[in-house]
């Protein structure tokens, strides 16, 4: 499951990081950082799938 996740991560960092956390501080988090560049985004989301 986690390859999944995070192979939606790489395409949509936020949505990868809803279906983990849900609408958390980390969610509305990898949304500002995807906003400021996708890389960040994308470095945060699988940094918060393979946590946990």
């Amino acid at each position: 499951m986690d390859v999944i996740r995070i192979l939606i991560a790489i395409l949509l960092p936020p949505l990868g990081v809803f279906l983990q956390v849900g609408l958390g501080l980390h969610f509305w988090l990898n949304i500002l950082l995807t906003l400021c560049g996708y890389v960040p985004g994308i470095i945060h989301a699988i940094w918060v799938i393979l946590r946990k």
